[in-house]
């Protein structure tokens, strides 16, 4: 039986299709669009296609709510939840930038006119996962890049977006002071435009694990926690509860005595195939530590 402050490393569902409801809504969406449902790729840098947004009235200035919700987070008052929650009605800015395409006149020894597209901006995750940044500011994205395009789109249509580029994250202000990243199970309940419960506080997903590990009779019981990537720290150095991305639930599986390491690893092993299997799982759980206890008496 392994020490208990033993643990195995972090688990990530794999990938998996799409929900049929997200499939369809994304179906629904025609892609990655603007506000006003138009495609952003083909379109050009010059005339009306280089305005910076279609909201009127619109200041370029942070969403008030967001604002208030990022605050209580750092403070302490406030959680994730509400700041995703914020997000929902929340315009935000996608970044495109200029990528150069040739177009051909056919006349042999013409050079080709080059005409600038606008690409949408993806970046790479520590873990390799695709991830999509969104500034909450046109002041945010310049400081950011200087040469993208803000194009201004609601949050809901920005995760639709980030799903169709296979994008599993969303970066809220990444090189901002407190860059903020929504996983994916948040990412879908936006593009899904309901309502987001973390993991870790999901009661109906810690049943459903419950029942599951029921199957194994070496685990007396099982709670579930906040993960240990949940937190992040700001640009300063102060560590904030929520945001982080790295695993967000932590599973605490309370195991008889007796078990050698062998037992134990195809245990875990078990439940991982099992809880991989599991619908609820697939869609609530992002990524996830375990850690194992000896149960007691």
């Amino acid at each position: 039986m392994p020490q208990d402050n033993s643990s195995e490393e972090p688990k990530a569902p794999q990938k998996r299709d799409l929900p049929g409801h997200i499939a369809a809504a994304l179906a629904g969406a025609g892609g990655p669009t603007d506000s006003a449902g138009q495609p952003w790729a083909g379109r050009s840098l010059s005339g009306d296609d280089a305005r910076i947004h279609n909201f009127e009235d619109d200041d370029g200035t942070a969403d008030v709510r967001y604002v208030a919700a990022l605050n209580g987070l750092v403070a302490g008052s406030g959680d994730e939840r509400a700041v995703v929650a914020s997000l929902a009605t929340a315009r935000v800015f996608v970044p495109v930038v200029a990528s150069l395409t040739e177009e051909t006149d056919g006349v042999a020894g013409l050079h080709a006119d080059k005409q600038a597209d606008m690409a949408l901006v993806t970046l790479n995750a520590p873990d390799g996962r695709k991830a999509m940044p969104v500034f909450t500011s046109v002041q945010a994205l310049e400081a950011w890049h200087a040469e993208a395009r803000p194009i201004a789109v609601y949050a809901a249509r920005a995760a639709l977006s980030a799903v169709s580029e296979d994008a599993q994250l969303l970066v809220v202000d990444p090189g901002s002071e407190l860059a903020f990243v929504v996983r994916r199970p948040a990412v879908w309940a936006l593009a899904q435009q309901r309502d987001w419960t973390p993991s870790y506080l999901d009661d109906e997903l810690e049943s459903a694990l419950s029942s599951l590990a029921a199957g194994f009779p070496a685990v007396r019981s099982l709670e579930t926690q906040v993960g240990g990537g949940v937190a992040s720290r700001t640009a300063s150095g102060n560590v904030v509860q929520g945001g982080g991305a790295g695993p967000e639930l932590r599973v605490v599986l309370y195991l008889e005595d007796g078990l050698d390491a062998a037992a134990v690893q195809a245990l875990v092993a078990g439940l991982n195939e099992a809880w991989s299997g599991n619908e609820l799982f697939v869609d609530r759980v992002d990524s996830l530590e375990v850690k194992l206890r000896r149960a007691a008496g």
